[in-house]
Protein backbone atom coordinates (compact mmCIF):
# COMPACT_ATOMS: atom_id res chain seq x y z
CA UNK A 1 0.00 0.00 0.00
CA UNK A 2 1.01 3.34 -0.72
CA UNK A 3 0.80 6.44 1.15
CA UNK A 4 -1.41 8.24 -1.47
CA UNK A 5 -4.32 4.87 -1.77
CA UNK A 6 -7.13 5.60 0.80
CA UNK A 7 -6.44 9.29 0.41
CA UNK A 8 -9.36 11.33 -0.71
CA UNK A 9 -8.86 13.75 -3.38
CA UNK A 10 -12.08 14.80 -4.02
CA UNK A 11 -12.50 18.45 -3.64
CA UNK A 12 -15.42 19.52 -0.69
CA UNK A 13 -17.54 22.67 0.77
CA UNK A 14 -18.51 23.64 3.86
CA UNK A 15 -22.23 24.10 4.13
CA UNK A 16 -24.09 25.39 6.55
CA UNK A 17 -28.30 25.44 7.11
CA UNK A 18 -30.11 27.99 9.34
CA UNK A 19 -29.81 26.57 12.68
CA UNK A 20 -25.93 27.10 11.91
CA UNK A 21 -25.03 23.31 11.60
CA UNK A 22 -22.44 22.68 9.49
CA UNK A 23 -21.72 19.56 6.74
CA UNK A 24 -19.10 18.80 4.21
CA UNK A 25 -20.21 18.00 0.91
CA UNK A 26 -18.95 17.26 -2.35
CA UNK A 27 -18.22 20.45 -4.16
CA UNK A 28 -19.26 18.88 -7.62
CA UNK A 29 -23.03 17.94 -5.85
CA UNK A 30 -25.77 20.66 -5.77
CA UNK A 31 -26.31 22.08 -2.84
CA UNK A 32 -29.22 20.63 -1.02
CA UNK A 33 -32.40 21.98 -0.03
CA UNK A 34 -32.19 24.30 3.71
CA UNK A 35 -28.05 24.73 3.18
CA UNK A 36 -26.02 27.12 1.65
CA UNK A 37 -22.25 27.49 1.35
CA UNK A 38 -20.51 28.29 3.96
CA UNK A 39 -17.52 29.74 1.72
CA UNK A 40 -14.95 26.97 2.36
CA UNK A 41 -13.85 25.08 -0.68
CA UNK A 42 -10.94 22.62 -0.17
CA UNK A 43 -9.95 18.86 0.29
CA UNK A 44 -11.65 16.76 3.46
CA UNK A 45 -8.91 17.88 5.97
CA UNK A 46 -9.36 21.69 5.28
CA UNK A 47 -13.07 21.63 5.11
CA UNK A 48 -12.42 19.13 8.38
CA UNK A 49 -10.05 22.16 10.07
CA UNK A 50 -12.47 25.02 8.96
CA UNK A 51 -15.40 23.71 10.45
CA UNK A 52 -13.76 23.05 13.86
CA UNK A 53 -12.14 26.37 14.15
CA UNK A 54 -15.78 27.46 13.47
CA UNK A 55 -18.57 25.54 14.93
CA UNK A 56 -17.42 25.69 18.72
CA UNK A 57 -20.70 25.28 20.23
CA UNK A 58 -22.76 22.71 18.72
CA UNK A 59 -25.97 23.21 19.80
CA UNK A 60 -28.45 24.64 16.83
CA UNK A 61 -28.75 28.33 16.68
CA UNK A 62 -32.58 28.00 18.10
CA UNK A 63 -30.96 26.13 21.21
CA UNK A 64 -28.93 28.75 21.88
CA UNK A 65 -31.06 31.94 21.20
CA UNK A 66 -33.60 30.20 24.01
CA UNK A 67 -31.02 29.29 26.61
CA UNK A 68 -30.19 33.34 26.21
CA UNK A 69 -33.52 34.65 26.45
CA UNK A 70 -34.11 31.95 29.77
CA UNK A 71 -30.98 33.22 31.28
CA UNK A 72 -32.05 37.18 30.77
CA UNK A 73 -35.91 36.38 32.00
CA UNK A 74 -33.94 34.80 35.58
CA UNK A 75 -32.45 38.36 36.20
Amino acid sequence: MTSDEGEDARTYTVLVNDEEQYSLWLADLRVPAGWRPAGKIGTKQECLDHVRSVWTDMRPLSLRQATEQAAKDQD
